[in-house]
């Protein structure tokens, strides 16, 4: 009964394709060439040739429809369109040497009839027509994704399914779909050792390899009930893990410490050279004295004010000069007597006057000699007072040099009067 009913389908479509075969004998223009249909999973485009050219002027277009035959018996849930077996336009008028029926709703398990013309204002082309069967005819597509990483003495191999052109698995039209893991030891050699391993599951963990040894993996979907087998997805190589060596684990730990001790050092040196300086400059170990903190202290901005002046080459000289006393040379008095008369009243005069004399004159060497120790002692007080501000200012710059001001040589020239006195 079946192989009847399939007789009668083929009679059926013999006499559908010589009915129109009959209706456009009166045709002139040529038909279409090379009609193929390339199809991948669910993905179906057909093409065809055109080496006719474009007949001058007028533009050849052409047209593509299909009509659904039968289902295969064993898949019940195939429904015709229609009943009557109508045709299905795809692609009307257009110039592209290919029609796409991806999105025409093509059963997988069903069998169509396609068929092209080509077009040239009124003048039509004979019908190229060509049987379809997407279960039987359309090529496997290789798996989506695959990931390889490494595992405990393996690698894991993850398998994505082949996807439909609404982005579905074909796994749900093809349930017997397996897949085929070639992989190998990569080498330089041309002779390689290659492995395989059929599987069902996605997952896949591939063990009894090498430690710390490159693989390379790829994955092909197959079919075998029309024998089908996809192209290899793209090769991936990944080294395998194993147990660490201990020259490795040693090599790590070292390298692990220089750094810690690389950037830990240099940082505190870093913060510490700068503590050092800023603490020599700003707060000095030995404090100045209270006579020189006028000077070298900023009190116009701030009376309170604890930061010493930065001072310049030409303010150095000027603040010394300031603060220091130049005392005036001192002049020894003379004391001239008058001349005695001669005779005896100048000898009478002459001894009252020694007399009277003697008492002025003690008393002027008594006030002479005042005179002459005052101005030695305020000269040896001030020699003190200069070469305690030299020691001072030496001594209270970092390394002993900078706010001399060049004391010593003014103490000199200023010091140089006073000894000249006679003191």
């Amino acid at each position: 009964m079946r192989r009847s009913k399939m007789l009668f389908e083929c009679v059926l479509s013999a006499l559908v394709t010589a009915v129109w075969c009959v209706s456009e004998a009166s045709a002139t223009l040529p038909s279409p060439q090379g009609v193929t249909m390339q199809s991948l999973n669910t993905q179906y485009v057909l093409k065809w040739t055109w080496p006719h050219g474009s007949g001058g002027n007028r533009t050849v277009t052409f047209a593509a429809q299909y009509m659904p035959l039968r289902s295969i018996p064993t898949h019940r849930k195939f429904k015709l369109r229609s009943r009557n077996r109508s045709w299905s336009t795809v692609c009307e008028n257009i110039t592209d040497t290919q029609c796409d029926f991806s999105d025409s709703d093509l059963y997988y398990f069903g069998i169509y009839l396609l068929r092209v013309r080509a077009s040239r204002e009124k003048e039509n082309s004979d019908w190229v027509q060509q049987e379809f069967c997407p279960d039987k005819d359309a090529n496997l597509g290789p798996p989506s994704n695959v990931e390889v990483t490494p595992a405990n003495n393996g690698l894991t191999v993850n398998i994505s399914d082949p996807l439909t052109s609404k982005h579905t698995s074909m796994k749900d039209y093809l349930a017997y779909m397996y897949y085929s893991v070639q992989y190998w030891k990569h080498s330089t050699a041309e002779r390689k050792e290659y492995r395989y391993l059929n599987v069902t599951r996605n997952v896949v963990t591939l063990l009894k390899l090498e430690s710390w040894t490159l693989y390379c993996v790829k994955v092909q979907s197959r079919y075998d009930f029309y024998r089908k087998a996809s192209t290899f997805s793209p090769q991936q190589c990944v080294e395998t893990r194993g147990p660490t060596a201990l020259w490795q684990i040693l090599l790590v730990f070292l390298l692990s410490m220089a750094l810690c001790f690389a950037c830990i050092l240099f940082p505190s040196v870093i913060v510490l050279k700068a503590y050092s300086l800023v603490k020599r400059t700003f707060f000095p170990s030995c404090p100045i004295p209270s006579s020189l903190q006028e000077t070298f202290y900023d009190s116009s901005s701030s009376p309170s004010s604890d930061h010493p002046s930065l001072l310049t080459l030409e303010s150095e000289l000027e603040i010394c000069l300031q603060k220091l006393e130049i005392s005036p040379e001192v002049v020894p008095l003379e004391i001239h007597a008058a001349d005695e008369p001669e005779g005896p009243e100048g000898l009478r005069h002459s001894r009252q006057g020694s007399g009277d004399s003697g008492v002025y004159s003690a008393e002027d060497n008594s006030g002479r000699s005042n005179n002459m120790q005052e101005p030695g002692k305020v000269a040896e007080k001030r020699m003190d007072v200069l070469l305690n501000a030299r020691d001072v200012v030496i001594h209270s710059t970092p390394g002993g040099h900078g706010w001399n001001c060049g004391v010593p040589d003014l103490i000199a020239k200023t010091s140089q009067p006073v000894l000249d006195a006679g003191f």
